[in-house]
């Protein structure tokens, strides 16, 4: 039978030593543990603070128009911007139609006023800014191009006016302000050429026989008589121009007044207007 010695000192240091490193070990284990729990407190709470901090930014005025903020355009909430035809009251009434939001701004849809902005005669289209801390809104319209003013006399103001795309628009918008390079057109709408029945391609036509009698005789044209429509005055500074009906030779026919309007520098007599009614035969009429 083989003995064994328990009493050997190295063996004995042996296993307290492995004891000493399991124990160690364990403790290791422990800490990490205990280390895994803090920081997945930690994280807790700082979603928490977070999802907290969130929640009063949420909640700051700052986010939410004013009240008042379509009472009118005089504050520091809203501007209008580009409006010269539309009277900024017209825009203002709109507004006040739509309730103020009682959500943040960036939640605030804005399409339905920018609809129904668009819905006046003048406005073309319309961009609404929204706008953050403080919450405004920015609104930037933009307006037809004026292209003709109606008026059955030239002593008279005009009583309504065609902007681009062929849109009459009424006494409602005038005066115009900052008319710009826009053409006065005398006719009474009467007589079978009612004006309020013209359309974008008729406005065009009277557009391109003014611009046309402007660049070949030099001169700005005063304004086109059409009170009757079968026999037709350009006015120019120096001298009326008669074309006679707005066909399709009409623009032809103007172009000859580059070679009439010379002669009118060598005359004496009062001239009462340059006759362009034929292709062939163009003649000075002088007062009787």
């Amino acid at each position: 039978m083989q003995n064994h010695n328990y009493n050997n000192p190295g063996e004995n240091l042996n296993i307290e030593r492995r004891v000493k490193i399991n124990q160690m070990q364990r403790s290791v284990r422990r800490g990490r543990e205990r280390l895994r729990w803090v920081r997945c407190w930690v994280r807790l709470f700082m979603i928490l603070l977070l999802i907290f901090a969130a929640y009063k930014v949420y909640k700051l005025p700052q986010w939410y128009l004013n009240k008042n903020i379509f009472s009118s355009a005089s504050n520091n909430t809203l501007t209008i911007v580009g409006n010269v035809i539309t009277p900024t009251y017209r825009i203002i009434s709109i507004l006040r139609q739509t309730p103020v939001p009682q959500r943040p701004i960036y939640l605030f849809d804005t399409s339905d006023i920018e609809k129904e902005i668009e819905k006046l005669p003048p406005v073309k289209e319309v961009y609404i800014k929204r706008l953050w801390f403080p919450a405004r809104l920015g609104i930037i319209v933009v307006e037809r191009r004026p292209v003709l003013r109606i008026s059955p006399d030239p002593k008279v103001p005009p009583i309504a006016f065609f902007a681009e795309g062929g849109k009459l628009i009424g006494r409602d918008y005038l005066p115009l302000k900052n008319i710009g390079n826009t053409i006065l057109v005398l006719t009474y709408g009467t007589k079978g050429d009612d004006y309020r029945s013209w359309d974008e391609k008729k406005i065009r036509k009277i557009e391109t026989i003014v611009r046309a009698t402007e660049q070949f005789s030099g001169q700005k044209v005063e304004y086109i008589d059409m009170r009757n429509p079968k026999d037709i005055y350009i006015k120019l500074p120096e001298v009326n121009v008669r074309i006679g009906e707005l066909d399709y030779m009409a623009l032809s026919r103007v172009r000859n007044i580059s070679a009439i309007l010379p002669q009118i520098k060598i005359l004496k007599k009062k001239i009462k207007y340059i006759d362009l009614r034929w292709e062939d035969a163009q003649y000075i009429k002088l007062e009787e």
